[in-house]
């Protein structure tokens, strides 16, 4: 086709969208069709490269299902995910930091009381996790919902699990002044699930599966923007190059390790355990 006769097929594919009634959308598809159709223009795109990818949306498509997304794996190594996080960050410069979402959450996990634990049976370190959920302002929110979930020393987050296990996840209520307490295990480096067609295509490319260790966090609390986030373990060795580029310099945190002894809630280890502290500033909605 000639440049007049290509333009002319986006054109009335755009026209198409003329009737919808809801603006936000008409703008999404207008520009959706007109980025995609310029993209297949700049690389002159073949008919089995359009094949390629067709069949390549469809193995995301069949190998994603409740335990597993991998659409959201495929949007985070893509840079998609952080920037969207970005385009929507707080304007605040004094709240939380936002990251990916990662596909690893889970509706409907289990409840744990103030200094309760997380793991149910994960492998790892114990690692007493503490910090305040506060409005911008240094306001306390007290009663603010916090969900957390992470992978395992092996770097295996439940849902990789055998079986319908749940481990290393949970939902806590802050307390009266906002604060939260929790023990959960030290966060482990990992590889993103490189078993899939994501997987095939960060090989094709020459790219690393390696995201550093982490806790993610979900923040609600109501009048306030819902916070995802994450705390990366400093001096982590994949801190500058995590495959979904999630990491930010203000999420990263100590977590020293402890003797074995007696923990500030008065449990009692008999090995070696972890600690961090995790302030949580919230925005207005």
């Amino acid at each position: 086709m000639d440049e007049a006769r290509e333009q002319a097929v986006t054109d009335e594919v755009i026209a198409s969208f003329a009737g919808t009634k809801d603006e936000r959308l008409k703008e999404i598809v207008e520009s959706l069709t007109r980025h995609l159709h310029g993209f297949a223009r700049e690389v002159r795109l073949t008919q089995e490269e359009w094949t390629a990818g067709i069949e390549f949306l469809t193995r995301v498509g069949h190998i994603t299902d409740d335990r597993r997304q991998e659409f959201i794996l495929l949007s985070d190594v893509l840079g998609l995910s952080m920037l969207t996080v970005g385009i929507n960050a707080p304007a605040s410069t004094e709240a939380t930091q936002s990251t990916v979402f990662g596909p690893f959450f889970v509706e409907g996990a289990p409840e744990i009381e103030l200094g309760g634990d997380i793991a149910f049976g994960a492998k790892g370190n114990p690692c007493w996790v503490t910090g305040s959920v506060r409005a911008v302002d240094g306001t306390p929110i007290p009663g603010a919902h916090l969900e957390m979930w992470e992978a395992d020393e092996d770097g295996f987050y439940d849902v990789q699990y055998e079986g319908d296990v749940t481990a290393g996840r949970g939902w806590l209520t802050a307390d009266d002044d906002g604060g939260y307490r929790f023990w959960s295990v030290l966060p482990s480096a990992y590889g993103i699930p490189d078993d899939g067609p994501v997987g095939d295509m960060l090989a094709a490319t020459g790219r690393g599966t390696m995201r550093p260790a982490h806790l993610h966090f979900k923040v609600d609390a109501p009048g306030y923007r819902t916070l995802i986030t994450h705390i990366f373990v400093a001096g982590d060795e994949h801190l500058d190059r995590d495959a979904v580029f999630g990491v930010k310099d203000s999420l990263v945190a100590d977590f020293p390790e402890h003797p074995a002894g007696t923990a500030p809630d008065g449990r009692v280890l008999d090995g070696p355990w972890n600690s961090v502290n995790f302030e949580i500033v919230l925005e207005k909605a």
